[in-house]
């Protein structure tokens, strides 16, 4: 019988091993999406360009609202909301996409050769091109809006490494259970939407109750939407301390999820 790794060193080592196929089929997937449209990938930056344009009329102009805590800005609003929807949207793209992952692709499942446990790297990186137009919008709409943009901007990269490593991790997990239960797509649907409300979005950390403060920073994503705003929009430093907090359980759960996914995978090909 056929085995396969599932050593921690194997969580990163298929990503570096197997990175020209994860590339390619990534770039396919990403085509795939906006195959026929007449504007193609052009859609993925037009979309976040015209939602942060209605977030900033919506907020700043119908509802007049401020933002707690930050500087009196018409548009801040709308920029601290869709710099926690890119770091939310990183990790929902991957949660609904997780659960077909091995289902959209069975002829790979029948191929004795390929490395399957590729594929949810393929989702993430997929998600990722969304995340860096996204996040290149908000850079030029930060830019254009205050005039400059932090030099912490840069460190953006390292601050959704954590998230990235999680993302990948249920991915994994998901793409295996999705195979036996079909149910797992609807239910992370609604979890997504769930986690949007559930996480500091649409709203400060700090206007979160004192007692629900603990419960909500088992998110993995307050910490990371709180960081992503703190260094591009208000130019604060990384705290490095949280951020290795993040990287360990990142990677804890990229590990458990390839364990998982390497010890389910000898049967895929039955069920399919």
């Amino acid at each position: 019988m056929q085995t396969f790794s599932a050593s921690p060193a194997w969580v990163l080592g298929s990503l570096w091993k197997h990175r020209i196929l994860i590339w390619e089929l990534a770039k396919r997937d990403v085509a795939g999406r906006y195959k026929g449209a007449a504007l193609g990938v052009l859609w993925a930056l037009f979309y976040p360009v015209m939602m942060i344009a209605i977030y900033t009329f919506v907020f700043s102009e119908v509802f007049k609202l401020r933002w707690a805590g930050g500087p009196d800005s018409k548009t801040l609003f709308a920029t601290m909301v869709f710099a926690g929807l890119i770091v939310h949207g990183l990790f929902a793209e991957c949660l609904v996409q997780g659960p077909t992952v091995i289902v959209r692709n069975p002829t790979f499942v029948k191929k004795i050769i390929f490395p399957l446990e590729v594929l949810p790297w393929v989702t993430v990186l997929s998600a990722l091109f969304h995340t860096a137009v996204g996040a290149m919008v908000l850079c030029l709409f930060i830019l254009v809006t205050q005039g400059q943009l932090s030099a912490q901007a840069l460190l953006l990269p390292v601050l959704f490494l954590p998230l990235v490593l999680m993302a990948v991790g249920l991915c994994w997990f998901l793409a295996s259970l999705g195979v036996y239960l079909r149910d797992v797509a609807q239910i992370t649907s609604a979890l997504s939407m769930v986690l949007l409300f559930l996480s500091p979005v649409l709203y400060p950390a700090s206007a979160l109750p004192e007692r629900l403060r603990p419960l909500f920073d088992l998110n993995p994503l307050t910490p990371a939407i709180e960081q992503a705003r703190g260094i591009l929009v208000l130019g604060e430093p990384m705290h490095w301390g949280t951020w290795l907090i993040q990287l360990g359980a990142g990677f804890l759960v990229a590990w458990l999820g390839l364990l998982w996914f390497q010890k389910m995978r000898e049967i895929f090909a039955d069920v399919l």
